[in-house]
């Protein structure tokens, strides 16, 4: 009998695949230049909300461009994330800010790299990947075989070969010219070498993530100590780096970067190959942005790793320490020991026997709950006050107060019942010329337009006269006001007593008598003030 029943089953089992179920649905194309235009090797992480926004950019692009409906998959941004998510093509995971972010799953980051390899030009048999292959032979060997002698002729043939070609070259040899061929295929190798790592350090972290959660589920279900449990996840995640290729892959970076020599040589070859004459005819910019960020990309993925083995580490640990395995069997056994009187009851009620529940328990009654209990915080008392009575400020005066406050309506209004008489300026302009500098200052004027607005015998005209004030300080200000001008002849917005009101050079108000008015009540006004 021939294979094919268990190479159909292999083969359907690779279908069920994340990498190949995303590959193999109808949307696939939209999905996977969404991911390609979303994430980069710059780029490996995008914030929800963000990569929300983007996605339902992208798709309305889409459909502008000519694409059916059916092409494109309905949703919104944040729906078609989420069903990702589920899909195990997106990873959702915090930040330390306290943000969500999505990444790439290596899933996802293997069907970006298959299309990325089928998009390019495909390789073909040439000298550049017979040496390779020979070469990687050869090393191989060398390292993987028992013979000693074996080991010992591989490194003598090595060793005379390159010192050969160390002497030809010193001795003024003549350098053989690379083809292009020669250098297409091996830019080729090594970009296809590069582009697989992040995909390889994205299987370690979840990698980490599928073990944290196997550790939960032994640590709940199990009846053996928390310790032997954790035990089992140290040696787990010990072995993990050797246990499988993406875990012998971190190991190697990891070996790599914590030799600076190695790193600086990395960068170096690199910056040699770029520079090559034949180099800008068959790298595109960003293959040679890749190239270039070969080591960028290997430090941010080891650190991808480190976060998830940090993070794996301090969930467990958080677990062990708030997990009561008593307190669960308690309640194990309270739900046994419901199940069995159920069982009891049962046995002894009908069918259509009704035991009244509660949906909620009943009332207790307190008489005394309290709310607030004693701190010794807030029971203390404030601080005694700071005596700053040695550092006063001398008293104002009354002048200085009066000089500090609002507009002089007495005195204005007297000044404005001269207004229109003859002699007298035509405006409350002119007149405020004339005012002492005590009641010229700014806020003197909004006493006028006060008393002119609330007074009959006083208009206010769309025509506007600048009038110059003066401050306490003595500074002056020039403010551009409404005219004010006699409405029916002179004002008369005096007092209802009779009495006008002058003010004389120093700004004290007096007061004048009116024919109507007696010695003895101008008496009785000077005592009162």
């Amino acid at each position: 009998m021939s294979g094919v029943v268990a190479d159909r089953a292999r083969v359907k089992e690779a279908f069920e695949q994340p990498t190949l179920s995303l590959l193999h649905q109808g949307h696939a194309p939209v999905v996977i230049a969404v991911f390609r235009s979303a994430f980069s090797r710059e780029v490996p992480a995008v914030p929800a909300a963000r990569l929300h926004e983007m996605v339902e950019a992208f798709l309305a692009e889409l459909r502008l461009s000519g694409l059916a409906d059916r092409e494109v998959p309905a949703g919104s941004g944040r729906g078609l994330c989420r069903k990702w998510v589920s899909d195990q093509w997106l990873i959702r995971s915090p930040t330390e800010d306290g943000t969500e972010q999505y990444t790439l799953t290596s899933h996802a980051q293997d069907a970006l790299r298959l299309v990325e390899q089928l998009t390019r030009e495909r390789a073909t048999l040439s000298e550049h990947r017979i040496a390779t292959i020979l070469e990687q032979v050869r090393r191989f060997n060398r390292v993987a075989n028992p013979d000693r002698a074996a080991r010992v002729n591989i490194l003598d043939a090595e060793i005379g070969r390159l010192t050969r070609e160390r002497d030809r070259l010193l001795a003024g040899g003549d350098m053989p010219a690379v083809g292009a061929d020669y250098m297409l295929q091996g830019f080729s190798e090594l970009t296809e070498l590069v582009a697989g790592l992040p995909s390889d350090f994205a299987r370690v972290s979840e990698s980490f993530t599928t073990l944290r959660d196997q550790i939960f589920v032994s640590l709940r279900g199990e009846d053996r100590p928390a310790g032997q449990t954790v035990d089992e996840y140290l040696r787990q995640a010990d072995s993990l780096e050797e246990a499988t290729p993406e875990g012998r892959a971190f190991k190697g970076a990891f070996d790599l970067l914590r030799d600076q020599v190695l790193v600086e040589q990395l960068r170096e070859d690199i910056a040699d190959l770029l520079d090559h004459p034949l180099a800008g005819d068959i790298l595109t910019d960003s293959d040679r942005a890749d190239l270039r960020g070969t080591v960028s990309m290997i430090r941010r993925g080891m650190s991808r790793v480190i976060v998830e083995r940090g993070r794996a580490t301090s969930a467990l640990k958080e677990f062990i320490t708030t997990y009561d395995r008593t307190r669960d069997r308690e309640l194990d056994a309270t739900l046994r020991a419901l199940e069995s009187e159920i069982t009891v009851w049962m046995l002894r009620g009908g069918p259509k026997t009704r035991v009244p529940v509660s949906l909620l328990p009943a009332e207790i009654e307190v008489s005394l709950l309290r709310e607030r209990f004693h701190d010794a915080e807030t029971s203390a008392p404030p601080p005694p006050l700071v005596d700053v009575s040695a550092d006063q400020p001398a008293a104002p005066s009354m002048r200085e107060l009066l000089m500090q406050g609002g507009p002089s309506l007495d005195a204005l209004r007297a000044r404005l019942s001269t207004l229109g008489t003859s002699g007298a300026p035509d405006s409350a302009g002119g007149l405020f010329r004339g005012f002492p500098n005590a009641l010229r200052r700014p806020v003197e004027i909004y006493g006028l337009l006060h008393l002119a607005t609330n007074t009959d015998a006083l208009a206010v005209t769309e025509e506007t006269e600048v009038y110059d004030t003066v401050r306490p300080d003595g500074s002056r200000r020039s403010l551009e006001v409404p005219k004010i001008v006699p409405a029916h002849g002179p004002a008369t917005a005096g007092a209802d007593d009779g009495t006008t009101a002058a003010v004389s050079a120093d700004g004290d108000a007096e007061r004048t008598r009116s024919g109507n008015d007696s010695p003895h009540r101008d008496e009785r006004r000077e005592e009162s003030a």
